[in-house]
């Protein structure tokens, strides 16, 4: 089976300010956390050594920041399908994610715009949560493909959708 008949590619008049992405949950386990810090040569000790973390006033390992933004990626990518273009992320972690925790990223569109070169843009609002709340508040912008022969307004023209 084709990655596009999995994850159908949304095309950017398709998306309207207000629409509310398809929500996405992970179970945090013990070893996910320490083979993502492997894997991206993450070594900082509060993602592998327990004592560490809880020295650290944490009450075990946690998430790295790439875990995160990795996730993030995840819920755009899910919603926008394999030819989205993540052009811009922001995020900041207020609350730890440990083993055992079920983290959820939710994201909403705030605004459908174009850039100078005429590209089909998307600003999103996303928040990941556990039980506990609120972990991480972030934005992002992603370029979404326009249908074939689709043009968009010129670019002194602000506008939030698609051009007749």
């Amino acid at each position: 089976m084709s990655a596009t008949a999995i994850y159908p590619q949304r095309l950017w008049s398709e998306v309207k300010v207000g629409d509310v992405l398809p929500p996405i949950g992970l179970a945090v386990e013990y070893a996910r956390i320490i083979l993502n810090a492997a894997s991206t040569w993450d070594y900082f000790p509060g993602h592998h050594n327990p004592e560490y973390a809880r020295a650290q006033g944490q009450p075990d390992i946690y998430v790295s920041t790439i875990f995160f933004h990795g996730f993030i990626d995840r819920l755009l990518t899910d919603w926008g399908g394999p030819s989205t273009f993540i052009k811009r992320r922001r995020m900041r972690m207020i609350a730890s994610v440990h083993p055992g925790d079920t983290m959820r990223a939710e994201g909403e569109v705030l605004r459908c715009h174009r850039d100078d070169a005429g590209c089909g843009l998307i600003d999103l609002d996303i928040r990941i949560n556990t039980a506990r709340g609120l972990c991480v508040p972030a934005s992002a912008t992603v370029r979404l493909p326009l249908k074939p022969g689709e043009r968009l307004s010129p670019p002194n023209n602000t506008s939030s959708g698609p051009a007749p």
